[in-house]
């Protein structure tokens, strides 16, 4: 991704948009908006490029080339072999290093961290709820991966989300606690920031020397093929391979579903491991469930591999919707704010999200303000454990499910939102 951008305006401009934010807010608020940019969801038009997944399947197409038939019990709980190999493409590993549940990869994460939790994983002494377990985030991050560790039980330690990915060298020392039994983050176009890894930390990562033998690392590939644009896109990094290359081949467990592929509500979750990792969670997940919706994993199999250009191509048709939207949020607050001082923000090259960030103390009041005049926006603090952001500068802009035309309209109000903010802190 590139750089935080302040962008250039003149000082003139600048005292002119100071001198009547007031008087453009009131307007704002005078119109009654109702505009949402509060969470990562997909428009309809993103949907409407899946609808005919709900008719890939006729009357008697229940059998998959492998010869299951996916209306009955068996099939076990790894996922149909068709979409196994779909999505060991798509994490560049092989089929038997690929476990397909069902919607939401959060849900997969669960039980991987459930197991490890009542059980262990590879190379532990014993369940980790024995250890008082401590889990690395990285901030600004996923609330909710907050909330799942913290409802899980974890104890939390924030490093921070660098251009480049987590601050490795906080990682390596927060390691050398025993209770620390891995790091959870989104490792492509993180979320909010949009950062991508760089394979030199993914390296560092997957060869740390941790004090707990089983320390392991749980990427959230959420956004790993969402790129805006063909010609410009961070690469994504292997963590199977890189750990298996470090003699660390159990570290790794990549996450990801097609949540923001199809349909988000609708969806497959899966997961990307060692074949012995596999194993182990095929066997947990054996003894809770006969095995996941095997008629869902053949409607995405059939839909996607026939889709002019297969994933790759509905991804793109993706981001023909989605860019221009982010081209948006990056020219509005490059008018209004630009060379102003009062925000910084991210300009990824893909993902779901924009991290705005205010020099001053004001994240809330901002977010307040622009509720106010009709646009709901992520609730400031959310992007940090326990809704704790202690400089109260980060905002969470999220632009792919209104219109474009909405998105323009609402980033008016938060750059507004930001001046007058701004203002009533310094006064």
């Amino acid at each position: 991704m590139k750089g935080r951008l302040k962008g250039v305006t003149s000082t003139n401009e600048t005292s002119a948009r100071g001198a009547d934010a007031k008087e453009r807010y009131d307007a704002f608020k005078a119109q009654g908006l109702k505009l949402n940019m509060q969470r990562g969801q997909p428009s309809d038009a993103d949907f409407d490029l899946s609808n005919k997944m709900l008719s890939v399947l006729g009357t008697q197409d229940y059998t998959t080339p492998s010869g299951l038939d996916t209306r009955n019990y068996p099939g076990g709980v790894n996922g149909i072999p068709e979409a196994r190999a779909l999505f060991a493409e798509y994490l560049d590993i092989d089929a038997s290093e690929v476990l397909v549940w069902n919607n939401a990869s959060l849900e997969v994460q669960t039980h991987v961290l459930t197991l490890a939790l009542l059980r262990g994983l590879k190379g532990s002494a014993g369940p980790w709820v024995a250890q008082k377990p401590k889990m690395i985030v990285t901030t600004p991050g996923y609330d909710r991966h907050f909330l799942l560790l913290e409802t899980l039980g974890f104890e939390l330690e924030a490093v921070d989300m660098q251009h480049d990915g987590p601050d490795v060298d906080a990682v390596e020392r927060l390691a050398a606690d025993e209770r620390v039994k891995g790091i959870l983050f989104v490792p492509t176009y993180s979320n909010p920031g949009g950062e991508t890894i760089s394979e030199e930390k993914a390296k560092r990562l997957a060869n740390l020397s941790a004090a707990a033998p089983d320390f392991t690392i749980f990427a959230d590939d959420a956004y790993r093929a969402h790129h805006l644009h063909d010609d410009d896109r961070d690469t994504p990094v292997n963590f199977v391979r890189l750990c298996e290359q470090a003699g660390r081949p159990d570290r790794a467990f990549v996450f990801a579903s097609t949540s923001k592929i199809t349909f988000a509500g609708a969806g497959l979750g899966f997961v990307g491991s060692s074949a012995a990792n596999i194993k182990l969670l095929g066997g947990y997940l054996g003894a809770i469930s006969i095995g996941p919706n095997k008629v869902e994993q053949l409607r995405h199999v059939q839909f996607l591999r026939s889709y002019p250009g297969g994933l790759e191509g509905l991804m793109r048709d993706h981001a023909r919707l989605i860019a221009p939207k982010f081209a948006a949020v990056e020219d509005v607050l490059r008018r209004e704010l630009g060379g102003s001082g009062l925000a910084t923000w991210t300009t990824p090259k893909g993902g779901y999200f924009i991290s705005l960030d205010t020099a001053l103390p004001i994240a809330s009041r901002v977010v307040e303000l622009a509720d106010a005049a009709g646009v709901s926006l992520t609730p400031a603090g959310a992007t940090y454990p326990r809704s704790a952001d202690p400089k109260n500068a980060n905002i969470r802009l999220a632009p792919t499910r209104p219109t474009l035309e909405d998105v323009k309209a609402a980033m008016e109000v938060v750059a507004v939102c930001v001046r007058v903010a701004s203002e009533e802190y310094r006064a």
